[in-house]
């Protein structure tokens, strides 16, 4: 295979990272090309890739990045080939990252050529129905997230919850009390703080506890490290469409044990996913038809943005071909050059499931036997605006479909071209390919999230986010940066104009702006533009031609209502889709408080985009300590009382609340005067008095839950870890009853004073923030991803 230099013209504006002097890593006789990287590219770089010392000072360039990674990839093909010229690989695969044709996952960039070596981003590990198979699964889930990787679980074999245990004669805790074991363990970890830890839960429809799992983040503040997805059988889907019932199975017995009306487990779904996008569905028995190897054994599980089905303890390693690349000067898809990118993308995957270094021997058994690799794409939505066609068109779906066909041909013919040189995967042999090829699969559309923003493009496939923002610098200068392809357009229609970006970037629409022509509004769009029929037809589209499966999310206005989602998952399923993420817009927002028209006048207020006043989080928060008083106990108020048991002794725990809502709670342990009946009394007074200063109930939840004592023990299937993880459990369950049965509970009172509760109201609303840069994150993709261009902080790679 030729190895000559393909080059080909930037397809963005760059800047060359010359001011970044060269450490001496690279050979002072190797002439290599500067990276094709804009200013904020190489902020990211410097805030997650470059290496650091022991006081994190950056002691690497983005060219020596590149060089490391190419280098350490170059190696292995000496092992087959002992003539080749490795060094002419390296300048190879150096060319094809620093052009960013082609970017490999991000534990590829960060951990190639470095001690840690570990390169694959997607993994997935078994859970056997036994304590000792748990927490074996808990220490190797520690240690893939230690070295850069994400994780997938089916919880599907563990017994439900109630369960008899013949050996211990006590009764199992069930498969989501487990999550919270494997949440914990993530939180703790946070994968050595360059990626954060991230899993996918999986559980089958047909488990007695599915309920159960469907709602288990309903708070929104539990099983934080999760994204989790029901796993939907053709049976349940069809018994939605029949409004008929459905068998549950006990899997450690493999008996029926029970049956559920499917329509009112899919409403729940619907309704759970409505809320805040958790649970997606993966439709397992679709992704089991097309499974490459089922002469090994079935996929029950995928990784954590449910793109990637893999057997247990199998990895996958990704890449993404840059799309907006692939384009000629007269905006032409440039297919020679798509070709050699991708040829070459295959081989660079193919080399790293050699050269990595596996976190346990078991995923290196399974990954080497398979073979698998993902190669993706990013940058789609800037192909189609140079192509100037509309992403909610079906001349869009064609391209999707030829682009992705052409790419999953060519993966499959260099794999097979690399079987030739190399061999076949050990389990090509009774696997449904018909011939020798080297991978058992090669494609896959992966989220792009930081490797996007650093390329300078639109994430996998998804439609642009923005088209122009804004950046404010030193003495409150503003800086416009707009998509090149829009720029181009505005100018060559002759509407190009500082004060047209500028309202761009603070918030307006195209089709609100009357100096843009019709057309362009009709390319130009962006994510919120495109409903969400379109979203699934593209993923549907790229699904045809992908061998693992599509990373997209089906973005929602708030506005979209049950129906809308319902609709959303039934189309999914009817297009062949291998699984489906939903998000509605603002769903995990939290409303903290509505205050009167005294309490927003008192603040540096200004219009914003939906009409509110806004003013800074310091102001507000002098504003609410001067006007928030914790409101009255009223004489007479309702709720109910628990018993429980803890390792102190029996609990009683009772929860009232008044016409405005939970005003307080009171616990009980132990003799009057012990040290027990003290502690329980002042957290419930604490409890009590920010329930009436209008404190989020869940937020005291997630406060208490997870406390351990030195006395934890097992109750009616949960453990009870402490008194104040029992009182947090108790308010809990309290909120998912209160809501069920009268709708959903105010967390938050109205109520300031009398004084200043008449006139407009303004909601303050708080978003999910980043946790580097405190900037709104979005969901995109099935993952939350940070929109501030300097920031680069996602989830996924």
């Amino acid at each position: 295979m030729s190895v000559e230099d393909a080059t080909h013209p930037a397809s963005i504006s760059f800047v060359a990272a010359a001011d970044r002097k060269s450490n001496g890593k690279i050979p002072s006789d190797v002439d290599l090309s500067d990276p094709l990287l804009s200013e904020n590219a190489v902020t990211i770089l410097e805030r997650r890739y470059l290496e650091k010392d022991s006081e994190g000072k950056i002691t690497e360039t983005p060219q020596e990045m590149f060089w490391r990674v190419a280098k350490t990839i170059a190696a292995n093909e000496k092992q087959y080939d002992a003539e080749c010229d490795t060094f002419q690989w390296a300048k190879t695969y150096y060319d094809l990252m620093s052009r960013l044709d082609f970017i490999p996952n991000s534990p590829t960039l960060m951990n190639a050529g470095r001690p840690l070596g570990q390169l694959s981003a997607c993994f997935v590990l078994p859970i056997e129905d036994s304590m000792e198979g748990i927490f074996d699964t808990v220490k190797h889930a520690a240690l893939v997230h230690k070295s850069g990787g994400g994780t997938g679980f089916s919880f599907s074999r563990l017994r439900p919850k109630s369960s008899i245990v013949a050996s211990t004669a006590g009764t199992a805790s069930g498969p989501v009390s487990f999550m919270s074991v494997f949440n914990a363990a993530t939180e703790t970890i946070k994968q050595g703080g360059t990626r954060r830890g991230a899993n996918m839960g999986i559980l089958r429809v047909d488990h007695p506890d599915i309920r159960d799992f469907i709602q288990c983040k309903r708070d929104m503040v539990s099983i934080t490290n999760f994204n989790i997805s029901v796993a939907a059988t053709d049976k349940f889907m069809e018994a939605i469409q029949d409004s008929e019932s459905y068998d549950l199975y006990d899997p450690h017995t493999g008996e029926v044990v029970g049956q559920e009306d499917a329509q009112e487990v899919f409403e729940l779904i619907v309704d759970n996913a409505w809320l805040n996008g958790d649970p997606g569905l993966i439709f397992i028995d679709e992704i089991n038809r097309l499974h490459q190897t089922p002469h090994v054994g079935a996929i029950e599980a995928t990784n954590p943005c449910g793109e990637q089905p893999l057997m247990p303890y199998e990895s996958c390693n990704l890449g993404s071909i840059n799309l907006n690349n692939m384009l000629t000067e007269e905006n032409e898809v440039d297919w020679d050059h798509l070709r050699e990118t991708v040829r070459l993308s295959v081989r660079f995957l193919d080399n790293i499931i050699d050269v990595n270094k596996y976190p346990i021997e078991e995923i290196s058994e399974v990954t080497h036997a398979n073979r698998k690799i993902g190669l993706g794409v990013m940058g789609f939505a800037d192909m189609l605006y140079g192509r100037r066609i509309p992403y909610n068109s079906e001349e869009a779906l064609d391209l999707a479909r030829e682009v992705m066909k052409f790419i999953n041909e060519e993966g499959r013919k260099m794999s097979d071209e690399l079987a030739e040189e190399r061999g076949a995967f050990p389990n090509c042999e009774g696997s449904t390919h018909d011939h020798p090829t080297r991978n058992s699969t090669v494609t896959t559309i992966a989220p792009t999230g930081t490797i996007s923003m650093f390329a300078d493009v639109s994430g996998g496939v998804e439609p642009g986010f923005s088209l122009v923002y804004v950046k404010v610098v030193m003495d409150d200068d503003r800086l416009l940066y707009a998509n090149r392809r829009f720029e181009e357009a505005a100018r060559e229609g002759g509407f190009y104009s500082e004060e047209l970006m500028e309202k761009i970037g603070e918030g307006a629409k195209l089709h609100d702006l009357d100096e843009i022509d019709e057309e362009t509004k009709k390319i130009f769009v962006t994510a919120h533009d495109i409903s969400p029929e379109w979203h699934v037809k593209m993923q549907a589209a790229f699904q045809e031609h992908c061998e693992n499966a599509v990373s997209k999310t089906i973005n929602f206005p708030k506005s979209a209502t049950r129906e809308d989602i319902r609709n959303a998952f039934l189309l999914s399923w009817n297009l062949k889709c291998k699984g489906i993420t939903t998000y509605r817009d603002g769903s995990r927002n939290n409303q903290v408080m509505n205050v009167g028209d005294k309490l927003a006048k008192g603040g540096d207020s200004a219009a914003s985009g939906n009409g509110h006043a806004s003013m800074t989080r310091e102001r507000f928060e002098e504003l609410r300590h001067e006007f928030m008083k914790p409101r009255h106990r009223p004489k007479v108020t309702r709720g109910l009382t628990e018993q429980m048991m803890t390792g102190a002794g029996t609990l009683y725990v009772t929860i009232n609340e008044d016409e405005q809502g939970l005003c307080e709670v009171f616990a009980s342990i132990g003799k009057s005067g012990g040290s027990g009946a003290a502690q329980s009394e002042a957290i419930g007074r604490l409890i009590s008095l920010a329930l009436r200063s209008g404190v989020d109930p869940s937020q005291i939840v997630a406060q208490l839950k997870g406390i351990t004592g030195p006395n934890p023990v097992w109750y009616e299937g949960d453990l009870i870890r402490s008194m104040p993880d029992a009182i947090g459990k108790a308010l809990e369950r309290y909120l998912h009853h209160r809501e069920n049965q009268q709708g959903e509970l105010p967390l938050i009172a109205d109520e300031v004073s009398e004084e200043y509760s008449n006139g407009s109201k303004v909601e303050m609303t708080t978003y999910e923030r980043c946790p580097d840069c405190d900037s709104p994150l979005g969901y995109e993709q099935g993952c939350l991803v940070c929109h501030n261009p300097e920031c680069g902080y996602s989830k996924c790679d």
